[in-house]
């Protein structure tokens, strides 16, 4: 096993031990509580509310893991002086790096793919007992498919999360980073009004100056597709694709700008 690998696993271990996954019992507690409450204070709007629940609370435990964790992959390492000893191994430093998001990214995926687990549970458990005449007068079915491709997108999108984490790790403390990490995930929700912000401004350099922004940071809100899968609404397969390919060239960009930072500083 290359070292990449051999680094990936570790940070998994790291995360296990960490007890990272006790979030996925609060988030099942969550839910279950939610739907048995939900139920009886909704007419029909049960199954709706907790989809949009268990979306919401996946993307929320996701990004405090990503956030977190990915902010000491490489911090941790210079704190604890375990540098050294990583460094003296034939272990180059963009392997160190990418290995440490490799990790992230499966542990992420991990506890994703627990949550929607859990959340088709919880929905199989609302439609226990209901009728087809009923279910039919949903707009979308309890137990729909389409509801992966909203999760699907969320994972990816705490991947980008989690590149922008580990790269302002490579050279800022903890602190500095989550505050920085937890602003642009904030801001790449609305990138679309930095798009639209120089139709409003009289300033021609203020509306270069957000039209750069738009291009630069990340552009979150495309990943977003709760409200839609709620409703029962299509998401284009091009529409994911297009997506997917946005973000692939994004951590790439991150990481590599993350690996050649993190190269050039002296532990000296």
């Amino acid at each position: 096993m290359n070292a990449i690998g051999v680094i990936a696993i570790n940070v998994f271990r790291e995360s296990v031990r960490d007890k990272v996954l006790y979030n996925l019992v609060f988030f099942a507690i969550l839910l279950i509580a939610a739907s048995l409450l939900i139920g009886e204070l909704t007419a029909g709007q049960d199954v709706k509310i907790i989809k949009d629940l268990g979306l919401t609370a996946t993307s929320i435990f996701g990004l405090f893991i990503a956030v977190f964790i990915g902010i000491g992959l490489v911090s941790k390492e210079v704190e604890r002086r375990t540098i050294y000893s990583l460094l003296a191994k034939p272990i180059d430093r963009w392997q160190l790096v990418v290995g440490k998001y490799a990790g992230l990214a499966v542990t992420l995926a991990v506890n994703v793919a627990v949550m929607a687990v859990a959340q088709y549970v919880v929905l199989a458990y609302l439609r226990w007992g209901i009728s087809p005449d009923v279910e039919r007068a949903w707009d979308a079915p309890a137990l729909d498919p389409s509801l992966l491709v909203a999760i699907g997108l969320i994972l990816v999108q705490l991947w980008i999360v989690t590149a922008i984490a580990v790269f302002f790790s490579t050279f800022s403390t903890p602190l500095l980073s989550a505050a920085l990490t937890f602003g642009l995930f904030i801001v790449g929700h609305f990138s679309a009004d930095l798009r639209n912000f120089q139709n409003v401004v009289a300033s021609p350099v203020a509306g270069r100056i957000t039209s750069a922004l738009y291009w630069v940071l990340p552009n979150l809100a495309q990943f977003d597709v709760k409200a839609s899968v709620v409703h029962g609404q299509r998401v284009a397969p091009g529409y994911v694709g297009v997506a997917l390919a946005y973000a692939a060239v994004y951590i790439a960009l991150l990481l590599t700008i993350s690996t050649s930072v993190f190269a050039r500083r002296d532990f000296k």
